[in-house]
């Protein structure tokens, strides 16, 4: 239900975000709450949001939770018009025990968690090739899981299967299996167990087949965003398409949002967080936050350079001596090398114009 109180000078929006509408709340810069109102997930929804909001003064900042799912267009369109908005979490726990749960207090509580400053984060834009290169990751992905969960399957299948089929087939390697089960030709009797296996397991090895192509398809496509959107990044040593789009998607379109190189290094999780108390001081724990997927490719990269690097083999070799473990090794050099990745992404280029133009 919304309620409207006369118009302030300066107002923060809160807004809890839905598949099906949001809810936004309007506070004071003192903290006084407005109103609150539902609107639906439309762009006509959105528009209206954001001119009820005004009615109640000049908007400041906006804070809208889960800016990367339900909240994605209604960030687009407060950024056009001009808003920051800003990135809320949501309400902790201890939080929703003493308030409860209910969409207004959420909006409300997304309000003042902007204007007290504990949120502070600007959201991905999500309007440039960066956005482009992360839906074609996600079907990737898709396509990548599909696979393994097929030939697994189809390896079970393999277990099953009558003693003549089974002996048949069990000998060969993965990539023949699935050849061979392409080709198979079942009759079609399939209450019969060896023709209905038969069927099964060509069924799986076309699809196979088809999740294969498709990976390749889409890692074309990717390789050329990719290193159009970070050349400086894809030239460092040991960093591949797969790990640099996976950087890329974690800064976003908007790489200025984040601050220094010692924000981007919290983003994929790899500063040591401090863990001191009482007597014991200057000591440091693992960070594990941060964006995962990033923190993996950081991984995959200092591998990499482990094994072929000959100033990574040094180090290593040299923190060994003073009696470093390997996973402590590795941390370090995450580290540096989110440190070396974060100033190849200040030469990220903007999205291509059409015909190149």
């Amino acid at each position: 239900m919304s309620t409207i109180a006369p118009r302030s000078k300066s107002v923060t929006v809160g807004v809890d975000t839905h598949s099906e509408f949001h809810v936004a709340a309007v506070i004071t810069e003192v903290g006084r709450m407005l109103g609150s109102a539902a609107f639906p997930t439309t762009p006509a929804g959105n528009a209206e949001l954001i001119r009820w909001a005004a009615t109640h003064g000049t908007i400041g900042d906006v804070g809208v939770e889960g800016t990367g799912s339900y909240g994605a267009q209604l960030t687009r369109d407060l950024q056009r018009a001009g808003y920051r908005v800003t990135e809320v979490d949501r309400p902790d726990r201890s939080a929703r025990r003493r308030l409860g749960k209910d969409d207004h207090i959420d909006a409300e509580a997304a309000a003042r968690a902007v204007l007290s400053g504990r949120a502070s984060t600007t959201p991905k834009s999500r309007d440039g090739q960066i956005e482009a290169i992360r839906a074609l990751r996600v079907a990737r992905r898709n396509a990548i899981t599909g696979r393994t969960a097929t030939i697994n399957q189809l390896k079970a299948l393999l277990v099953t299967a009558p003693a003549g089929l089974r002996e048949q087939l069990r000998p060969l390697t993965s990539a023949a299996l699935v050849r061979t089960a392409s080709r198979l030709r079942p009759t079609d009797e399939l209450a019969d167990p060896t023709n209905a296996t038969k069927y099964a397991m060509r069924e799986l090895a076309l699809r196979h087949q088809f999740l294969t192509d498709q990976m390749k398809r889409l890692d074309a496509a990717l390789t050329g965003l990719v290193a159009h959107a970070a050349p400086a990044l894809v030239a460092r040593f040991a960093v591949g398409t797969d790990t640099a789009g996976a950087l890329l998607v974690a800064v976003g379109d908007n790489p200025g949002r984040l601050h220094n190189e010692s924000s981007f290094a919290h983003l994929c999780g790899v500063a040591p967080l401090p863990a001191s108390s009482g007597k014991t001081t200057g000591r440091y724990r693992l960070n594990r936050g941060g964006n995962r997927s990033a923190n993996n490719a950081l991984w995959r990269i200092v591998l990499i350079r482990m094994g072929s690097d000959q100033r990574t083999k040094d180090y290593v070799t040299r923190r060994t001596t003073e009696g470093l473990s390997k996973p402590e090794i590795m941390r370090c050099l995450k580290r540096y090398v989110a440190r070396e990745v974060y100033a190849a992404l200040a030469h990220t280029c903007p999205r291509p114009t059409v015909d190149g133009q």
